[in-house]
């Protein structure tokens, strides 16, 4: 890749796939993360035939931001299935269409609160919880086997030590990697760069987007993030990255604003 590859993020504004390609192509943005929450990207409404027109006809390509609600190592075997299985049939839809990027938050499980603090049921029960994770690795590396294909873990509300040892041991496979998004981490006082900068070599995904102290998920140079710093870290790192605003006219001003930026 001899420069960054720049796409969209699913928007609620865009109620199917014909209008987000329509937007994609207007803004000559190289893809789409598709959004696996929304009804239209479920198991029994995603058209692959669809999808695979598009890539050949339309030069773009897709990555998918996963379901936030997996729960992949829950205690309740019957539960932790039913999201590994999601997971599972998210990386065959991506064998199907060539998808590179199969982006993951990393669930804290549930908390008990006693008077001065949270205890968190995956940390307090760690070895259950790291053999299920290892279970779960072992799983996503056998089905995607050889094809080039990512799970890149995002930074969300700040890693725990508990999440960044978990983290590490998903890393530990060829099959995962990281999302850096700046807008969390500038949120939290840049407090996950430094993981990131540790794991500087899996950094393959990045969400772009500017923030202030208490709001993210604006658009790019409105608020206080040393955004052409990010962009050198994806350009050095050869990082696919979503402008990840929530409104169309958000992803109009950053699609400029990095215009402006190439141009300068």
């Amino acid at each position: 890749m001899d420069r960054v590859l720049y796409g969209m993020p699913t928007l609620i504004e865009c109620d199917s796939l014909d209008k987000t390609i329509k937007l994609c192509k207007e803004l000559r943005l190289d893809f789409i993360e598709i959004n696996m929450n929304l009804p239209q990207y479920q198991k029994n409404n995603i058209d692959i035939s669809k999808m695979k027109s598009y890539i050949l006809n339309d030069n773009i390509f897709f990555t998918i931001h996963l379901d936030e609600n997996l729960r992949v190592c829950d205690f309740n075997e019957d539960v932790s299935k039913a999201y590994i299985d999601t997971v599972l049939f998210t990386i065959e839809i991506a064998k199907k269409l060539s998808i590179p990027i199969l982006n993951m938050h990393m669930d804290k499980g549930v908390y008990f609160t006693l008077p001065n603090e949270k205890i968190y049921l995956f940390e307090k029960y760690k070895d259950i919880y790291l053999t299920n994770l290892i279970k779960f690795r072992n799983l996503c590396e056998e089905t995607i086997g050889k094809r080039n294909i990512k799970i890149c873990i995002e930074n969300c509300d700040g890693y725990t030590d508990f999440m960044k040892e978990s983290i590490e041991i998903l890393l530990q496979s060829e099959v995962f990697a990281l999302t850096f998004d700046i807008g969390h981490d500038y949120c939290i006082g840049n407090k996950d760069i430094m993981f990131i900068n540790k794991n500087i070599n899996k950094l393959m995904h990045m969400h772009i987007h500017d923030a202030t102290n208490y709001k993210n998920h604006l658009p790019l140079g409105k608020g206080k993030i040393d955004i052409k710093d990010r962009i050198n870290i994806a350009t050095k790192n050869n990082c696919t990255c979503v402008l990840e605003t929530k409104t169309i006219d958000s992803l109009r001003e950053s699609v400029q604003y990095i215009k402006d930026y190439i141009i300068n």
